[in-house]
C-alpha cells in the first residue's frame, strides 16, 4: 500500500511540474511562433505627415527584421482618437500595432468626454522611437518677422490672427493654446484633420500660422514659402538650425514636442511585448534609420518598456493644465 500511494504521489507531482513547465514555456512558444502572418500598422494621421512618414520607416525596417508584411493603416480624425480607438478595440495579439503619441493620448481624455479607450488601461505602451520637433511656422508673407513681433501683432489686435492645427483637442491644437497663456495673446483656432490637409491654406495665406509638426512643412521651409519663427523643443533643431527656440525668442518655459512610441492593445504577451521592443531598439541603431529620422528633425531615444510608461503620468499632467488655464470646453 505504501508503494502505490508514493507512486501516485509522485505521478501527481510529476503531473503538477508539467503543468507548471507548460505554462511557463507558452509564452515562449507564443513568441517563437509570432509572427506567422501580416501585421497591421495603424498610423492615426493622414498619409504624408510626420507619424506616417515614421510609420512607414518603421514598418519598411520591422517587416525585413520580422520576414512579414506590415501593412500601414491610415486611420486620421480626432486628433488621432479614432485610430487609438480601433487599436483598442483589436485582439492582444500582436497582429495590430499604431505608432501614435503618448502626448496626444495624454491630452484626449481631458478634451474627448464620450473617449472609449483609456491609455493607462487600454494601452500597452512597447518602444518609445523618439521626439519631433515642434515648429511654429507662417505663411511666406506674414509681416511679422519673429515671435516678440508676432505677440506684439496679436496684442495689438486680439483675437484677429488665426492658427491652424491638425485636429481639436490635438497636441498642436494645445501647442497654440499653451502659446496663448504665456504669451498673453488671443488668438482664433482653426482645427484640420491633419499637417497634409492645413499645408495648402497656410502656403495659400488663407491661415496665417500653424503650431505643427516638422516633418511636412521641412520642404516648404527650405525652399522658402513658408517661415520658421521658432521651435518648441529645449535646444535648436539640427534640421533648421537658424531658427531660435521658443525660449530663445522670449517665451520662457515654452516647451514641446512630438512623440513617436509603438503601442499594442492591452494584454500583449510579454514575450512579444519584449520582442518587439528589441526589434525596434535595433532597428533604431541603424545608421541609415538614424539619418532618417534626424533629417526629420526627430530626436532618438528607444529605450525600455518600463522607461516608456514612466513619461505617461507627467504627461498627463502637464497638459491638463493648459486645457484647465485656459478653460478650454470641447462639448
Amino acid at each position: 500500500m505504501s508503494e502505490i500511494s508514493n507512486s501516485k504521489r509522485l505521478a501527481v507531482q510529476l503531473v503538477s511540474a508539467l503543468s507548471v513547465a507548460f505554462v511557463c514555456a507558452a509564452p515562449n512558444a507564443l513568441a517563437q511562433n509570432y509572427p506567422n502572418r501580416a501585421i497591421k500598422l495603424i498610423a492615426p494621421y493622414p498619409a504624408g505627415g510626420g507619424v506616417d512618414s515614421v510609420a512607414r520607416l518603421l514598418g519598411e525596417k520591422l517587416s525585413a527584421r520580422l520576414n512579414q508584411a506590415i501593412v500601414i493603416d491610415n486611420k486620421p480624425g480626432a486628433a488621432g482618437t479614432i485610430g487609438a480607438d480601433a487599436l483598442a478595440k483589436s485582439p492582444a495579439d500582436g497582429y495590430t500595432l499604431m505608432l501614435g503619441s503618448i502626448t496626444d493620448y495624454s491630452i484626449a481624455p481631458h478634451v474627448h468626454k464620450s473617449l472609449n479607450f483609456d491609455l493607462r488601461k487600454d494601452f500597452a505602451p512597447i518602444a518609445e522611437l523618439g521626439y519631433g520637433t515642434v515648429v511654429l511656422v507662417v505663411k511666406a508673407d506674414f509681416a511679422a518677422r519673429n515671435v516678440k513681433e508676432l505677440v506684439a501683432m496679436a496684442k495689438a489686435k486680439p483675437g484677429d490672427l488665426s492658427f491652424a492645427s491638425s485636429g481639436l483637442g490635438g497636441l498642436q491644437h494645445l501647442n497654440g493654446e499653451m502659446f496663448k497663456q504665456m504669451a498673453g495673446v488671443d488668438l482664433v483656432h482653426v482645427p484640420y484633420k491633419g499637417s497634409t490637409q492645413l499645408l495648402p491654406d497656410l502656403l495659400a495665406g488663407r491661415v496665417p500660422m500653424a503650431f505643427d509638426s516638422l516633418p511636412p512643412h521641412l520642404p516648404h521651409i527650405k525652399s522658402g514659402k513658408v517661415r520658421a519663427l521658432a521651435v518648441a523643443s529645449a535646444t535648436r533643431s539640427s534640421a533648421i538650425p537658424d531658427v531660435p527656440t521658443m525660449a530663445e525668442a522670449g517665451i520662457t518655459g515654452y516647451e514641446s514636442a512630438t512623440n513617436y512610441t509603438l503601442f499594442a492593445p492591452a494584454g500583449l504577451p510579454k514575450d512579444i511585448a519584449l520582442m518587439l521592443n528589441k526589434e525596434v531598439n535595433l532597428i533604431l541603431k541603424s545608421p541609415e534609420v538614424r539619418e532618417k529620422l534626424t533629417s526629420l528633425g526627430i530626436t532618438i531615444t528607444g529605450g525600455s518598456i518600463d522607461s516608456v510608461e514612466k513619461r505617461i503620468p507627467t504627461e498627463i499632467e502637464k497638459w491638463n493644465r493648459v486645457v484647465k488655464n485656459g478653460n478650454l470646453k470641447f462639448d
